[in-house]
């Protein structure tokens, strides 16, 4: 940062410090839902839906979320946000995936987890595979210093490959920040890690600050009908 001034600098670590905090507080509800088992065979999706918004607004104090609930399991693993798939009951088998975003004070996170409820080995290395390929996208990332949202979207698509399983997500991650960060005008495609923007990804944004990534890592196995999903700050 350097050549920035102080106070802009000041500015640029709280927004990042607050990001950070918000996805600790995130993660903590995970391992609360966890603990409470919401997330088993014989439910609905829809169930552990419910039981995650009681669970969040009792334990945590979360009223607010910047995009809705997710909880896809079976089949409905190879879809993605924007699809409203038949809710499913989750078998012993399954692979299953929430997607949360809570907002906490003013602040959006976006984390994502899933799991293998069964014993298969090739439901349980997908799963595995999740958190290795987002540090192979994010060290990419990191090394790479104009990659452009089009150029990451590539790079995570070839990973996915190389690790034996296809990359499912229309798009892997987009921006975030104050809530909300949907209402930022602009084009909302060179806000996303898709192929549609061929923008720089530390090009600031419409305020002219540094812009904070979401890193979505959607693996399928489309011939078998399962997949899994994760996602944190980039």
């Amino acid at each position: 940062m350097n050549g920035i001034p102080g106070g802009a600098r000041s500015a640029a670590c709280n927004r990042r410090a607050a990001l950070l905090a918000a996805q600790e507080r995130a993660l903590a509800l995970f391992d609360a839902i966890e603990a409470a088992g919401l997330i088993a065979a014989g439910r609905t999706e829809r169930q552990v839906e419910e039981g995650i918004h009681t669970l969040a607004r009792t334990r945590f104090g979360i009223e607010r979320y910047w995009h809705r609930r997710i909880v896809r399991a079976g089949l409905n693993t190879l879809t993605i946000a924007a699809d409203h798939p038949e809710v499913r009951t989750i078998e012993p088998d399954d692979t299953v995936y929430v997607d949360l975003g809570p907002v906490f004070e003013a602040w959006e996170a976006d984390v994502g987890r899933s799991y293998a409820l069964g014993r298969d080995p090739d439901r349980r290395r997908l799963v595995a595979d999740l958190p290795r390929v987002f540090a192979r996208v994010q060290q990419h990332f990191r090394a790479t210093a104009d990659i452009t949202g089009a150029q990451l979207y590539a790079f995570a698509q070839r990973v996915a490959d190389e690790a034996g399983w296809a990359f499912g997500g229309a798009i892997a991650g987009h921006v975030i920040g104050e809530f909300s960060h949907n209402r930022w005008p602009g084009d909302k495609e060179l806000t996303r890690i898709s192929p549609h923007n061929p923008t720089s990804m530390r090009s600031l944004d419409h305020l002219g600050r540094e812009r904070h990534w979401i890193l979505e890592i959607h693996l399928i196995e489309r011939a078998r009908g399962f997949g899994g999903f994760y996602e944190r700050l980039l």
